[in-house]
């Protein structure tokens, strides 16, 4: 589970062995979430606070994770992602 990015004790990541539509994954705690690139749709539950801040720190990469999604139909290293700060 390559890991692109972390932060508040919210793990990002994505999966080389993926489904389309184009999403990542999240982790905080014991939740899980997974949201589609394009349309920021959330499937999974998390905390208020913790779900906020992934979708804020969405909007701010959504290009960078479309790249990161191309590299993983191509099977190559996923680019970091920087932090919400």
């Amino acid at each position: 589970m390559p890991e692109i990015s972390r932060f508040l004790g919210i793990v990002i990541y994505m999966y080389y062995r993926e489904h389309v539509p184009a999403h990542f994954h999240a982790e905080y705690g014991e939740y899980t979430i997974t949201v589609e690139i394009e349309t920021g749709v959330v499937q999974g539950k998390f905390p208020r606070r913790a779900l906020n801040a992934v979708l804020d720190w969405y909007v701010l990469h959504k290009d960078e994770l479309i790249e990161d999604w191309e590299l993983v139909k191509e099977k190559k290293p996923l680019n970091k992602i920087e932090p919400l700060e």
